[in-house]
């Protein structure tokens, strides 16, 4: 990765792709896709929009599920409810965001207090999060990796990680001028203090145990 990118580089070999529309035989260009092909989508998959385009992924594996529900458990205590931690944050599992013309669904979300004191009564997020993360698994990483984080990037999101559980690895980068900054990647046991949660100790094991 070059020391600074708007987007980080590929590591998996396949990506939820757009769901195919008709074949337009008039030869105009095609039609984005909208809210209303989102909400089409079976509840048993996961549907966002980007660039105009509707992705549909499966739902997350169980690999996925877990490292997903061990961070946001040890994250939740101290940063939301202020259990043993400083709190100031609101954090939400799978919020749907809509961010312009982009619906994305990240797999934990997360608002500084001073700029969501109170969590709205909505479907759909207008206010960019602060801090999003993603669990890779190999049908989502190029999307998560590319094109959301371009989003993100566009939309002032200020962190994002990447927990990789395949490979035991969490990638964290810093939005500096409209660009990705790595802030580092850990792996396997580490214990981390990774921004902007850093007064917390982080044990990446809990991610990936069985």
């Amino acid at each position: 990765m070059h020391p600074e990118s708007d987007s980080p580089p590929e590591s998996a070999s396949e990506e939820a792709r757009p769901a195919a529309p008709a074949p337009d035989v008039s030869g105009k260009p095609r039609r984005k896709a909208t809210y209303a092909d989102l909400e089409a989508v079976p509840s048993h998959r996961v549907a966002e929009l980007v660039d105009g385009e509707l992705y549909v992924s499966p739902r997350p594996p169980l690999l996925q599920a877990l490292a997903k529900g061990a961070l946001l458990g040890a994250l939740d205590g101290p940063f939301d409810l202020g259990r043993g931690g400083p709190g100031g944050w609101l954090l939400l599992h799978e919020p749907e965001l809509h961010l312009g013309e982009d619906v994305l669904v990240p797999d934990i979300a997360g608002w500084r207090r001073e700029r969501m004191p109170v969590m709205p009564d909505v479907v759909g997020v207008t206010l960019a999060p602060d801090w999003v993360c993603e669990v890779l698994s190999h049908f989502t990483a190029v999307l998560d990796r590319e094109k959301k984080m371009k989003v993100y990037a566009r939309e002032g999101v200020r962190h994002v990680w990447l927990v990789d559980p395949l490979r035991q690895a969490l990638e964290v980068y810093e939005l500096n001028g409209g660009r990705w900054t790595p802030r580092g990647t850990h792996t396997g046991q580490a214990q981390v203090h990774a921004e902007p949660f850093t007064p917390l100790r982080l044990e990446l094991g809990l991610l990936w145990r069985r």
